[in-house]
């Protein structure tokens, strides 16, 4: 019987792979921040994928292979660290939500002004309106349950991703070969970074650029030969993800000039210069519809995930009952409020920070600074159980024995470390008057966010595990 059952079984394509790490990955809003670099993006996005991308999608294949339970992060974390660490991986995990909710919602929130009145777009009362009306609707859109989340996900991402950016190359290699100027003329030196103090600090976001390839790991299993056909899956997600992130910067970054580019809406300024070129201008609303969509799918996906994935610490006792909460769909409820009021709270700053490229350049940092805490604990995870746990079947192992496995943590530990370090440095926009500013803004903001863990361990209430003691 079992061996008639897996040889009916359905297993993953290479080519399917490929497609969901490609999904994962949220690139159409941060292509604007990597334009900023022109020509020399592509050095950028060479590094990124041979530091952090490929690394991630490795290490997250073994460590979901080898414990392919619920709990994700925390459950590989917990595994190697126990539970204090853990709890800080997950919770890191859900808590740049909080900060990436708004740097996301304002790129929608543009991008919803391009089907309406583009001046709009510079007007923060009006994004903030946009931004609230779109946090707690996608909220109350989760609070039905994954079903809901995972169809609108799925829809989203070909409507709002695929589309959009197959578009925005074929316009962009008619415009090049119309002979029309271009913005960055092509350079053997432009292809050289510039490493100045300053400029560095944009390369964090390549950090939410390439975030969610853990998502990939979770996948590993169901492909027929993990080992190695789960190396070629990824292999081609990354060519996919490199490839057509190189050709979505350049072509924002050959029409729109840099004096004028807003890091909130500039794609969306893109298609608007190319659109008047061809006298296409009709479509413009149509499009900015698209990348809504696909926007809004990729914030319920990253609402709903953590959010479950923090539940299950709170049944564990780690969290007050508030975030056990569960309703009749079986959504974390609980916490999705409580996420959706914290992210009202970042939302609101928007009303006081006056440029909207600095806040949102802000709150896209910030995400990342979170996101390495997280992502520094899962590489560090896969090297300790290798030596700790050596008994763990492991049907995925990162290629090249113990070589590859240092050199695969090694370079995402470096990615990891740098990005923690240049994020708290002002960027390149920011004037020297609001230097300490920004300073205190991010070191705060990573105190508030990152401490919680420690701070819920430490006045852990046995009545906090009541629910869980009640429903077992």
């Amino acid at each position: 019987m079992d061996a008639k059952d897996n040889s009916s079984k359905k297993y993953l394509s290479i080519g399917a792979l490929a497609l969901i790490g490609f999904a994962a990955t949220d690139s159409l809003r941060n292509l604007p921040s990597m334009a900023v670099y022109g020509w020399a993006s592509i050095f950028w996005y060479i590094a990124g994928t041979i530091l952090f991308l490929i690394p991630l999608s490795l290490v997250a294949a073994e460590l979901a292979t080898t414990l392919p339970v619920s709990g994700g992060v925390y459950t590989w974390i917990r595994k190697a660290f126990g539970e204090h660490l853990g709890f800080l991986g997950i919770w890191c995990e859900w808590s740049e939500n909080i900060v990436w909710f708004p740097a996301i919602l304002v790129f929608i929130a543009a991008t919803i002004t391009y089907a309406i009145d583009p001046r709009l777009s510079a007007d923060n009362h009006f994004l903030v309106m946009i931004m609230l009306i779109t946090l707690w609707g996608l909220t109350i859109f989760n609070l039905f349950g994954a079903r809901f989340s995972a169809f609108f996900s799925s829809f989203g991402s070909v409507t709002g991703t695929i589309i959009p950016q197959i578009l925005l190359f074929t316009l962009a290699a008619v415009y090049i070969f119309g002979g029309n100027i271009i913005q960055v003329p092509f350079s053997i030196g432009a292809l050289i970074p510039n490493f100045s103090l300053n400029s560095l600090p944009l390369l964090s976001i390549m950090i939410t650029m390439f975030a969610g390839m853990e998502l990939v790991g979770y996948h590993a299993r169901e492909v027929k030969n993990p080992g190695t056909d789960y190396p070629k899956g990824i292999l081609l997600a990354c060519l996919l993800i490199f490839s057509l992130s190189i050709i979505g910067t350049m072509a924002i970054a050959i029409v729109v000039p840099l004096s004028k580019l807003n890091l909130a809406a500039g794609l969306m300024e893109a298609f608007r210069d190319f659109l008047s070129v061809f006298k296409l201008d009709w479509l413009m609303p149509i499009i900015a519809v698209l990348v809504a969509v696909g926007s809004l799918a990729t914030v319920s996906t990253w609402m709903f995930g953590p959010a479950r994935g923090l539940q299950v610490v709170a049944e564990r006792g780690n969290l007050p009952r508030l975030f056990q909460i569960s309703n009749r769909f079986d959504s974390p409820s609980g916490v999705l409020i409580i996420q959706a009021i914290c992210g009202t709270v970042f939302i609101l700053m928007f009303l006081f920070i006056p440029s909207v490229n600095a806040s949102y350049w802000m709150m896209s940092a910030l995400t990342s600074q979170i996101l390495t805490v997280m992502y520094m604990l899962c590489f560090l995870s896969v090297l300790k159980l290798r030596y700790s746990k050596p008994e763990l079947h492991r049907p995925f192992k990162i290629p090249g024995g113990k070589i590859g496995l240092w050199l695969t943590c090694g370079a995402g530990l470096f990615a990891c470390l740098f990005v923690l370090f240049i994020g708290f440095i002002p960027p390149i926009g920011i004037p020297q008057t609001e230097y300490l500013n920004y300073i205190l803004f991010m070191v705060s903001g990573f105190l508030i966010l990152s401490c919680p863990p420690f701070i819920f361990m430490a006045l852990k209430r046995k009545s906090w595990q009541k629910k869980l003691q009640e429903n077992a």
